[in-house]
């Protein structure tokens, strides 16, 4: 591979693969480097919409998902302590026709398997496991990586998709450190089996005061992932902290019978806090820059978290094409076409959190609007969400 032209990658997630496979479509080569010895599998459910799907159908990997993502045919929200549906929020067939993509719904071990599998198959993409980021040092024409043992890599530029806890943030921003947002999030995945009422084919939302509960299908309707979202003030910066179940399910102990016995039927709970990061200054400096994450992380309160970076790929590979010769103003722009989107997203983002966590008696009032508002007017109000073109 020539140094002239490869583009170094930090992170092997979904921005990562990403980028690096959108790269390869264009004919660019990239180097995935990655801090943990081997690329996992891990995690539990995401929600992709039209948006983030579509991005995988240019990718070339959507076919190799079919058999395991959930169609889910609906969002159906709960009132959590009794149970009564206040709105059905149309997906599947109408969804797709007004959109021109599905939603889908999948295990992230899914996603990441067949992103990484392509990435793998890919001749200009090298992948390198266990080289964890030390120093970043750019020169005239490139910009060398160097690991903790020593080891370095030369590439035309570098871009950090290396998450909320970005290490080339920090090289980059020194003092931008992410802030807690005073809520947790709990996963887990049950049988179909396991989850009983839940099995159905929709997105199951309950809302109470000061939590919400997220379920829907992965792996083809076999599974069901599970997210339970609380205020509370427990940190860390991890991402997979094993919990008790009773811990877990203590703060929505008011919440139904029917949800709470499922959910107690689990026994490998992960924790996680949930953090935010204010707008950054910038997200390039010179041929250096950030995508997804690390440059805007997004509340999970809109399932869009993913979606995004799956765009800022897209997106950054067609810009670093167009002029390969000037990737510092491939990275400026790309900043600039995408700050007002990643923002609006955030800002939604942290609406429906309140939303979701109201106590009475203004979750009355929502809950009375949900019940009158026609579910494929609430859904048409995500037009501009779901509708992301890439130019």
């Amino acid at each position: 591979m020539s140094n002239e032209r490869q583009i170094l990658i930090v992170g092997g997630g979904i921005a990562g693969l990403a980028l690096a496979l959108a790269l390869a479509r264009l004919g660019r080569a990239a180097i995935v480097l990655e801090s943990r010895p081997r690329f996992e599998t891990a995690g539990a459910g995401i929600q992709l919409g039209a948006n983030g799907v579509r991005v995988l159908q240019r990718l070339g990997v959507a076919a190799a998902l079919t058999g395991a993502v959930g169609t889910p045919e609906a969002i159906d929200v709960f009132d959590g302590p009794s149970a009564a549906r206040l709105a059905r929020l149309p997906l599947g067939a109408w969804f797709a026709a007004r959109h021109g993509a599905p939603y889908w719904t999948m295990h992230r071990g899914d996603l990441n398997r067949v992103l990484w599998q392509a990435a793998a198959n890919e001749p200009s993409i090298l992948l390198r496991p266990g080289f964890a980021l030390a120093s970043v040092r750019q020169e005239a024409g490139g910009v060398v990586a160097t690991d903790g043992g020593g080891a370095s890599v030369a590439g035309s530029a570098l871009v950090g998709a290396d998450g909320l806890w970005s290490t080339v943030r920090q090289t980059l921003l020194p003092s931008a450190a992410p802030q807690f947002a005073g809520a947790t999030a709990a996963r887990t995945v049950l049988t179909a089996g396991q989850a009983g009422s839940l099995a159905a084919p929709h997105v199951g939302l309950w809302l109470g005061p000061g939590a919400n509960v997220v379920h829907y299908p992965v792996r083809g309707g076999s599974e069901i992932a599970i997210v339970i979202i609380v205020r509370q003030d427990w940190r860390a910066s991890g991402w997979d902290t094993r919990v008790d179940t009773a811990r877990v399910l203590a703060p929505i102990a008011g919440f139904h019978a029917s949800l709470t016995e499922v959910l107690s039927r689990a026994g490998d709970y992960r924790q996680w806090s949930l953090y935010r990061l204010s707008g950054l200054p910038y997200w390039s400096k010179g041929r250096v820059g950030l995508i997804g994450d690390a440059a805007h992380p997004v509340l999970p309160h809109l399932a869009q978290g993913g979606a995004l970076a799956l765009e800022d790929a897209l997106l950054l590979a067609r810009l670093l094409d167009r002029v390969p010769g000037d990737v510092a103003a491939s990275l400026r722009q790309f900043e600039r076409e995408r700050r007002a989107r990643a923002a609006a997203v955030e800002t939604l983002s942290r609406r429906n959190g309140r939303l979701y966590h109201l106590s009475p008696p203004w979750s009355w009032a929502r809950n009375g609007l949900l019940r009158l508002l026609p579910g494929a007017w609430l859904m048409a109000g995500y037009d501009n969400l779901y509708g992301w073109q890439p130019h």
